[in-house]
């Protein structure tokens, strides 16, 4: 059985949640696109992210995701899984249930409706790490939590025997770069980029990879980029920044701002024929002039065929 390195390194995409309807999922859609991460040479997997619209998601529907790809991935690659909930006693539970399905970590942000001070957030997680099962990463995700985790609060709980790893998501380089500074004398504690565009940037200060979304779409990509950041081929880095970039402005910015980055994606990923492109709520699924403009940029960047 493989278990999660210490560091754990590499691309680690988001997986999406494919749909038939706001509360049933395309089991099938899944599993394909599980091993469609796993051939592209994805690092592990990370399940009921952001991304993978885990905020919206019924608990039925989160543990039925959750043995689906456990089952699917069979112990050929890390699995790690988003515990998030406002409830203390539901993450700590759904951690539980992630242990017993198999998977290797959990991952969590901090509870997103009441405000939180750094010294609050820094109990709060005193108090629950000791009760997950797993080893756990933090989630730096300001844009939903509402609080950006000070790198000396980071540093702090880093201590704790089963905090692993942080994700940051919060697109500051320079956040990320005080947040190495700030775990420097710690090798072996993750520190990942969310933000999919600086991911060779932030392998080249000494972050340990991305979990990108993009991933989802073209992995080989992502692996590509990160194989070659880390080998410092400048020549290759340029070229597939560009190819990231294209992607990124092509997909991710379609449509209202608010919600073009996980609706474009999702689009995308159904016109590659991994599932329908339904979103959960309160999201809808691209209309007709928006899936022909990310259509037109897939076909273009040779994603599919036209």
């Amino acid at each position: 059985m493989i278990r999660i390195p210490r560091p754990i390194c590499g691309i680690v995409p988001p997986v999406l949640t494919p749909l038939l309807d706001r509360d049933t999922l395309d089991h099938a859609s899944l599993e394909k696109l599980l091993e469609h991460l796993i051939q592209g040479g994805s690092h592990a997997l990370f399940i009921l992210g952001s991304t993978g619209e885990a905020p919206s998601l019924s608990y039925q529907l989160r543990h039925q995701i959750l043995n689906t790809a456990c089952k699917t991935i069979a112990g050929r690659t890390p699995v790690l899984v988003g515990i998030t909930d406002t409830s203390f006693t539901e993450s700590v539970r759904f951690s539980e249930a992630a242990a017993k399905a198999g998977a290797d970590a959990v991952v969590l942000a901090p509870p997103y409706y009441y405000g939180l001070s750094q010294s609050a957030l820094e109990a709060y997680i005193e108090r629950i790490a000791p009760q997950l099962p797993l080893p756990l990463y933090l989630y730096n995700m300001p844009g939903f939590t509402k609080i950006n985790m000070d790198p000396s609060m980071v540093r702090n709980v880093s201590t704790i025997s089963n905090i692993w790893g942080v994700k940051d998501s919060s697109g500051n380089i320079e956040y990320f770069r005080k947040l190495l500074a700030a775990l420097a004398d710690k090798p072996d504690f993750s520190v990942l980029s969310g933000t999919e565009e600086l991911l060779a940037e932030s392998v080249a200060m000494g972050g340990h990879g991305g979990v990108c979304g993009g991933a989802n779409a073209n992995p080989r990509l992502y692996v590509d980029l990160y194989e070659a950041a880390v080998n410092e081929d400048s020549a290759k880095i340029a070229q597939l920044q560009e190819t990231v970039m294209d992607f990124s402005n092509s997909v991710y910015k379609v449509g209202e701002k608010s919600s073009s980055y996980l609706r474009g994606l999702k689009c995308a990923s159904s016109l590659m024929g991994f599932g329908t492109g339904f979103m959960a709520e309160p999201y809808l699924a691209m209309e007709s002039e928006e899936r022909t403009q990310i259509r037109q940029a897939l076909v273009r960047m040779s994603m599919i065929l036209q």
